[in-house]
């Protein structure tokens, strides 16, 4: 015998004595008067007793049905609250949703969107995780996460928002003092700084207008695994990086930094909203989806 209840039979069984008749409790619940019958036997068989008294005319509780009644009843109440709440719950955007984002975008760029958010659905909780490091969507139990430039594999469901660029960019006083590298064969590998998240694993692959690819290994005395952590050395003219154009666009137009090697690409990526399941997402994600979907796609 199973060690989990018959929580069927037991719901059956309370249909069957609220509308009096196997019928009524079949259309009641969707389901065949032999499914109902099938049930009631079975939990007969397992109880050791029987909870109706039938005849043509009439179907009562017998007292062992009158002792069972209570219990079975309020369970099955109880199981219909909790579905009916379930089902709010996935239709409405209320809630807890636990959302994983690269820590300078989402400080720059989802952190001042959440009050806009907040006031959108009040009845919805932003758990923001910031942290540059790749997090498992499904091990970690994230409702759904924000990625740049790295397609997440094939097992998580992708909405594109926006195309991310790199530039190089230097200081002025840095080249002022090292030249303005004109091909980036006259880059210094050992003055260029190193992100350990990239997904380039440390290599910089620049391509030219005509097509020329040149490979540029980073091996100078900063690496770091967030890209603000670069800012102090690069603006004090220390060395040289590769930054997003959301932060890197702020330094160049005011000409703390400056763009190098303007005739080669450092191959971009995108901004992705990244979720484990399409199928099963409750509203919640849905709504998450839109909003940063309506807000970052600009």
């Amino acid at each position: 015998m199973s060690k989990l209840p018959d929580f069927e039979g037991l719901a059956l069984f309370a249909k069957v004595a609220e509308e009096r008749s196997y019928a009524g409790a079949a259309r009641a619940t969707g389901v065949s008067v032999a499914t109902v019958s099938r049930a009631i036997s079975r939990l007969e068989e397992r109880l050791g007793g029987r909870v109706f008294n039938r005849t043509s005319r009439r179907l009562a509780l017998t007292e062992f049905g009158l002792r069972l009644i209570e219990g079975a009843t309020r369970s099955y109440r109880e199981a219909e609250a909790a579905e009916d709440a379930a089902r709010e719950l996935s239709s409405r955007p209320r809630g807890t949703v636990r959302l994983a984002v690269p820590m300078s975008f989402g400080l720059r760029w989802v952190a001042p969107l959440l009050p806009d958010l907040i006031r959108l659905y009040p009845e919805l909780t932003v758990e923001l995780h910031l942290s540059d490091a790749m997090v498992d969507l499904v091990g970690d139990g994230f409702d759904a996460a924000l990625r740049i430039a790295v397609l997440p594999d094939s097992s998580l469901v992708v909405r594109r928002l926006q195309s991310v660029s790199l530039f190089l960019v230097a200081a002025p006083s840095y080249i002022k003092k090292h030249g303005r590298p004109s091909h980036p064969d006259n880059l210094i590998a050992e003055h260029c700084f190193g992100y350990a998240y990239r997904a380039r694993q440390g290599v910089w692959r620049l391509m030219g207008d005509g097509a020329e690819e040149v490979t540029v290994v980073p091996s100078g005395p900063l690496r770091v695994t967030n890209v603000d952590a670069l800012l102090p050395a690069l603006l004090d003219g220390i060395g040289v990086a590769e930054l997003p154009d959301f932060i890197a666009t702020e330094y160049l137009n005011d000409g703390r930094l400056e763009a190098l090697l303007p005739g080669w690409q450092l191959p971009g990526g995108s901004l992705y909203f990244v979720t484990p399941s399409a199928q099963t997402r409750p509203a919640k994600v849905e709504a998450l989806a839109d909003f940063f979907s309506a807000r970052l796609s600009r």
